[in-house]
């Protein structure tokens, strides 16, 4: 350990991981170190099934009627990968698909007025759902074939908007479209957790909502992937890809001190030993002195014998409930998944509901969505604080990964959101540093949809 190195990461949570990965294939030396003996960190997959309960501290082991342990893989955190995006490309381009499998997830619903309903995101779709009147449906496919046609480099196709200038509220009037419209277009179709993007040029909003489609017309189920046997194999099969490229990992590994000088960060010091380095990357745990509390998300873990009303039977679906619809500043989101994935026992399902604490009684504001999922056998409350930076990291070469631990995790749909947001998760002003990418020749169109157990050791365990 007592060499130098030109990074050191610290926390194996997947931003960490990607980021380790990356460098180390760019000809960086890499050396990262978790202080937990299993690799994740909040990302992590717990499994057996009795780790969870004790994580979460429950009094009781699980039920027989629960199957077996080590059926069960359960996230911490809840996303989906956008099927066309910049993750998944990424994925494909360094040939971490080869650790990999996905499923297709089988649904995408929103919520309104208690009811769920499938998200329109075609022409044909648009005329067939029940979320609107006739005459609402025909001025929705209108907007939907001028986003679909919309080329940012061909003015032809821009209508009389100006991407860069007109506001997306005034593209929604220009449509005339109605509020319960533009309520899920903005958060079920370009993912948008409050209403803020409604003042902004709709540039970003427009290309988030051909995301959606693009990502749609790829599988056809929904626009979303998830790995089989869960969240946890994307860390690791990054931290494999560092491996191959010459990084050094260390699991279970104390951090006792950052070591600075004149103000720069200059190594790391663990178990009496010192590793140096140019740079230091590391998720906010570990430098509780450079960050601040920016709020809380709750998060439920839901244990279900049948998978969720009103969605066709799905063995996998989201489910958006916006703001407006539940009287909220931010959305609700509900993340199902199941046996199918092999992330649980023979017919039980796992669906997560997370969201942006706004008041003093958390579990009261997500009620609208475990309504939904009723009856529950199990569930698992845990309250996780967000962070933003004190400093952006620029002097001290302190870099820090996912300061604002959010479900907004979900989707990682560009660069920035992925691996290269590391030190604000400002959505206008983002500030971080990027790394040049070295595309394998073998860039394959899709990502595995197989269905294979993993090796042994990418098993994500707290048990480890």
């Amino acid at each position: 350990m007592d060499e130098e190195y030109d990074v050191i990461v610290l926390g194996t949570g997947l931003t960490e991981c990607i980021l380790s990965g990356i460098m180390s294939v760019n000809g960086k030396k890499v050396l990262h170190m978790d202080r937990n003996p299993y690799y994740g960190g909040e990302s992590s997959s717990i499994t057996p099934l009795e780790e969870l309960y004790k994580r979460f501290e429950l009094p009781d082991s699980p039920p027989e009627s629960m199957g077996r342990g080590r059926d069960w893989n359960v996230d911490l955190i809840p996303k989906f990968l956008m099927a066309n995006g910049q993750l998944v490309k990424m994925l494909l381009y360094t040939e971490v698909t080869r650790y990999l499998d996905f499923k297709v997830v089988e649904g995408s619903f929103v919520y309104k007025g208690g009811k769920i309903y499938k998200v329109p995101s075609t022409e044909t779709e648009a005329l067939a759902s029940n979320l609107m009147g006739m005459f609402e449906k025909r001025r929705f496919r209108k907007f939907l074939v001028f986003v679909a046609n919309f080329d940012e480099n061909d003015p032809k196709t821009f209508e009389g908007v100006d991407p860069k200038v007109t506001t997306m509220k005034d593209v929604y009037k220009k449509f005339d479209l109605g509020q319960d419209v533009i309520d899920f277009t903005g958060h079920a179709l370009a993912l948008y957790r409050t209403d803020d993007y409604l003042d902004v040029p709709c540039l970003e909003t427009i290309n988030r909502i051909k995301l959606y489609s693009e990502s749609l017309a790829r599988y056809g189920k929904s626009p979303y992937l998830y790995p089989l046997y869960g969240l946890g194999e994307l860390p690791q099969g990054f931290a494999r890809l560092s491996a191959i490229y010459g990084g050094t990992y260390m699991l279970n590994k104390p951090v006792e001190e950052i070591v600075m000088e004149d103000g720069h960060v200059v190594g790391v010091k663990s178990e009496g030993e010192v590793a140096r380095c140019k740079q230091l990357i590391c998720d906010p745990s570990y430098i509780q002195d450079r960050v601040r509390k920016a709020g809380q998300v709750i998060r439920v873990i839901c244990i279900l014998s049948h998978p969720i009303k009103n969605t066709n039977d799905a063995n996998s679906c989201q489910i958006i409930i916006p703001q407006n619809q539940v009287n909220r500043k931010s959305d609700i989101y509900v993340c199902m998944i199941s046996y199918a994935h092999n992330v649980a026992a023979q017919g039980k399902y796992i669906a997560i509901v997370s969201t942006t604490v706004e008041t003093s009684e958390p579990e009261t504001e997500i009620e609208p969505a475990l309504e939904l999922l009723e009856p529950i056998d199990q569930k698992f409350v845990s309250l996780s604080d967000l962070y933003e930076p004190t400093d952006d990291g620029t002097e001290s070469q302190v870099s820090q990964t996912h300061l604002v631990r959010h479900y907004l995790l979900y989707f990682y749909t560009t660069i920035y959101e992925t691996c290269f947001r590391t030190r604000h998760w400002s959505e206008r002003n983002p500030v971080g540093f990027c790394v040049s990418f070295r595309y394998s020749p073998r860039q394959p169109t899709t990502p595995p949809l197989t269905s294979r157990p993993p090796a042994t050791t990418s098993r994500t365990s707290t048990s480890v």
